[in-house]
């Protein structure tokens, strides 16, 4: 009996012991990689990739640590504030700006006033640069100033805006590496800055290819795989997916017309051999619809969709907005994707100074309104925006100021500098409302 005592004794502190052991070793590996920590800090964000430094000590780790979730703390309480981002709501964004204090000179702020094609007109106007920063070329003058597009704090301060609008998607204006408009330098290379701060604001980029020199087919096949392989990665880069099950990035080609249909249908076309179809470098490819027989050219080419870009009610088939019921009609017919774009007016005369025939009066925000309420009638797939900050031509959405100068601008008044992109907002969420409402 002592024997058994003795025997059961040892059982048990042995027992004791395994647990001890067991409960240890579990600890380590939950605290190495447990499965409830998440991978997520602010809504979504990757956490920083963590690398051990055996050279901090066990303070500064956690003074860091503290530093890093107060910076997390006090993103999300500013995310907070913002209304959800409506991915079906995009804005036409132009990164071609700059200032000497970033660029060493002004970029686009200084653009010439355009001659008239018929010399006699011309003589009849002024032309030369301007001169900022009180001087620019613009009707309307910017909040955040004469600003650089490379400005970190400036693209901080759109994103923002662009949240407060709740627009999801913004579609960068796009030249290939070490190109350029013909009033700009080359932009390429603020791209990845571009990601980064809207990737922090939850909102995605898509890319909106400009005709640059020579594009044709093979280069736009070179360079829509160079942006997808650099990009593509990026939690911020937008795709979509499709009804086929395909998550596909989405490209606006801009003046696509410049090319024929037969030239597109060898980069478009399944049937093709060199053909982008069923390759890595697949999209979705929006063709810009200006006069009503680009529609069979679009088709014929293998578009996937169109849009219609100007901001000005009349100015072209595409963009006349009676004819939005016929060309949705069209494009559901052909298996199209069919994105109306809207703006809130339009004016261009200090850069071209001869065309007040194409001015849009904003109404204080009625001509958008109407412009929004248009589209909406057409069911589209997604809303394109003209423009979020295209200055020169007067379809900006970004806040802008009165400005006394020997200048005259334009400003929003009696509203305030944020009037168009409450505007925005509140249609952001009448567009989710109907989209569910169709979907039903």
């Amino acid at each position: 009996m002592a024997r058994f005592r003795r025997k059961s004794c040892i059982t048990l502190i042995a027992l004791v012991l395994l647990v001890l052991v067991i409960t240890v070793v579990l600890k380590e590996l939950t605290s190495r990689d447990s499965p409830f920590s998440s991978p997520f800090d602010v809504k979504g964000f990757p956490n920083p990739e963590i690398r051990e430094d055996h050279n901090n000590k066990p303070d500064e780790v956690k003074m860091s640590n503290a530093a890093q979730s107060e910076k997390r703390a006090e993103l999300e309480a500013i995310l907070r504030k913002f209304p959800p981002p409506n991915y079906y709501l995009h804005a036409f964004y132009y990164s071609w700006y700059g200032n000497p204090k970033f660029d060493g000179k002004y970029i686009h702020w200084d653009h010439p006033q355009l001659p008239h094609w018929d010399f006699k007109i011309a003589q009849g106007y002024p032309q030369g640069r301007h001169s900022p920063p009180d001087d620019i070329g613009s009707n309307f003058y910017p909040v955040l100033g004469v600003y650089s597009s490379r400005d970190p704090s400036v693209i901080e301060a759109h994103m923002q805006q662009l949240r407060t609008a709740a627009i999801g998607v913004i579609a960068v204006s796009w030249y290939p590496p070490n190109m350029k408009d013909d009033n700009g330098d080359s932009t390429e290379e603020i791209v990845p800055l571009l990601l980064e701060m809207a990737h922090k604001y939850h909102i995605k980029v898509a890319f909106h290819i400009e005709p640059y020199k020579g594009r044709d087919e093979v280069n736009m096949f070179t360079n829509v795989k160079y942006i997808i392989e650099k990009y593509g990665e990026h939690p911020a880069f937008f795709k979509y997916l499709t009804n086929t099950g395909k998550l596909l990035p989405l490209f606006y080609v801009y003046d696509s017309y410049l090319m024929n249909s037969e030239q597109w249908a060898k980069l478009l076309k399944h049937t093709e051999r060199g053909s982008i179809r069923n390759t890595p470098y697949d999209a979705i490819f929006i063709a810009l619809l200006v006069e009503e027989k680009h529609k069979r050219d679009i088709l014929t080419a293998g578009f996937d969709g169109v849009y219609t870009y100007f901001a000005t009610n009349g100015f072209s088939y595409g963009s006349t907005q009676r004819n939005w019921a016929s060309i949705k009609a069209f494009c559901e017919d052909n298996n199209l994707m069919f994105i109306p774009s809207v703006g809130p007016g339009y004016i261009d005369t200090s850069i071209r100074p001869w065309n007040f025939q194409n001015t849009r009066n904003r109404i204080n925000g009625k001509y958008y309104e109407t412009s929004l309420s248009a589209a909406l009638e057409a069911r589209p797939d997604f809303i394109s925006i003209t423009s979020f900050n295209e200055w020169h031509e007067g379809t900006q959405i970004e806040m802008a100021i009165p400005k006394a100068s020997q200048t005259v601008y334009l400003d929003y008044l009696p509203n305030r500098p944020s009037i168009y992109l409450e505007i925005t907002r509140k249609w952001a969420a009448i567009f989710g409302g109907e989209r569910r409402r169709w979907q039903e």
